[in-house]
């Protein structure tokens, strides 16, 4: 009777059952889904505090960037110079340097501020009769909706870049703080950069410091290669519009070039924009042929930009799509404002180049053997997307079970 009983009972599937009744695409999906939700957590958190820090942070970015101008300059004079001598020169050399592009700037819109307004003016009234009296016949009302959404946006930017600038220096105190932060990081990041990363590499375990210190290296190289390729690049295009400009006998063209200067910070987007301006002046100083002409210099200075200027000045430091690009400037926009749309793309571009070289995909900085054994003793039988061949379906040493980060 008791075995008949235990013979007829069902027994419970185990848990090994359930989960290879899993089919194996969910599965992957699932283990890539957790882990990503979970570094999307400490993201998070990471900028929730220096959210909370920002005046810091923004310092020590900021000195950051300066580190990237500054170094060459530095080791240039280094070669004849004491360090501490050189670091000064360089820093000389840098701020005269962005205080004469400033003063350019600064003086061009100044002296040209007002029949720059006016020419505008002009311009947007002519464009407003032919869209009411042209083709697509819009009513008075419509286009002062869509005058009205423009300046709003404008307003908006011009709100958002004040508070940005402003807002996390909003008393004395904060600003004192931030600018001490600001001097001594840039000081401290030329003089002693070496003993600034191996600090921070001795809080990692002995197994990963290697693709930390690799990927920390990647980012730098990227954002340092940005940050002063960009300033190269934004005044050729700002030189560039200017002869175009001169050429076509368009007014005002100090005042447009420094306005492409600007626009050329946030890549792609930027100098078409500050362009559409100098079209804008063109049709009421000279004339829709010029206006069109403008508009064709804009498109041939932004194919030059793209494909000729970026690869030879920046090499390899922002390999991003124009679309992920765009994509990047939006969601630093979103997240910081016009602040964040200025260094989203360094920094997309820094963490671009840790993924390619997290997934092996970067030719130029292998993963460790190590590494790359054990990721593919943990994944036995999936193909290997560079060799088109299986991985070794290979068991894992008991030092990567203990340890699941990636091994030296």
């Amino acid at each position: 009777m008791d075995s008949h009983l235990t013979t007829g009972r069902t027994s419970s599937p185990t848990s090994e059952q359930i989960s290879e009744s899993i089919p194996t695409g969910l599965r992957t999906v699932a283990g890539y889904t957790w882990r990503l939700l979970i570094v999307l957590a400490g993201i998070a958190v990471v900028l929730s505090g220096l959210n909370t820090l920002f005046p810091v942070a923004a310092a020590l970015f900021f000195a950051l960037l300066v580190t990237a101008w500054t170094g060459p300059v530095m080791r240039l004079f280094e070669r004849v110079l004491p360090k501490v001598v050189s670091m000064i020169l360089a820093l000389i050399v840098i701020a005269a340097g962005v205080f004469a592009i400033l003063t350019v700037v600064i003086r061009a819109t100044i002296n040209e501020g007002a029949n720059l307004a006016n020419a505008m003016t002009v311009g947007f009234e002519q464009i407003r009769i032919w869209l009411t009296t042209g083709p697509l016949k819009l009513s008075t009302d419509q286009f002062q909706n869509l005058i009205d959404q423009i300046k709003s946006f404008g307003q908006a930017i011009a709100k958002d870049l004040a508070g940005n600038v402003f807002g996390a220096v909003s008393s004395l105190g904060t600003l004192i703080i931030a600018s001490s932060v600001f001097l001594f990081g840039v000081i401290f990041f030329l003089m002693t950069p070496d003993k600034i990363w191996n600090w921070l590499l001795s809080w990692f375990p002995s197994k990963s410091r290697t693709f930390v210190d690799t990927s920390g290296r990647i980012f730098w190289e990227s954002v340092a290669g940005y940050t002063r390729g960009i300033v190269v690049i934004a005044l050729l295009d700002a030189i560039l519009v200017y002869i175009g400009l001169l050429v076509l006998r368009v007014p005002l063209a100090p005042a447009l070039a420094a306005v492409v200067f600007l626009g050329a910070f946030i890549p792609v987007i930027g100098a078409p924009f500050a362009t559409f301006f100098a079209a804008v002046v063109a049709l009421a100083e000279c004339g829709p042929t010029t206006a069109l002409l403008v508009i064709l210099l804009t498109i041939a200075v932004g194919s030059f930009d793209g494909d000729v200027l970026q690869p030879l000045v920046m090499g390899k430091a922002v390999n991003l799509h124009p679309l992920a690009i765009v994509v990047a400037i939006a969601a630093g926009g979103i997240t910081l404002g016009i602040l964040g749309a200025l260094v989203a793309v360094p920094l997309a571009g820094g963490f671009y180049g840790i993924a390619k070289y997290a997934t092996g995909r970067d030719p130029e900085h292998p993963l460790p053997t190590e590494t790359m054994t054990t990721q593919a003793a943990r994944q036995p039988g999936i193909a290997d997307a560079e060799h088109g061949q299986p991985a070794p379906a290979s068991s894992s040493t008991d030092a990567d079970a203990e340890d699941p980060g990636l091994s030296r």
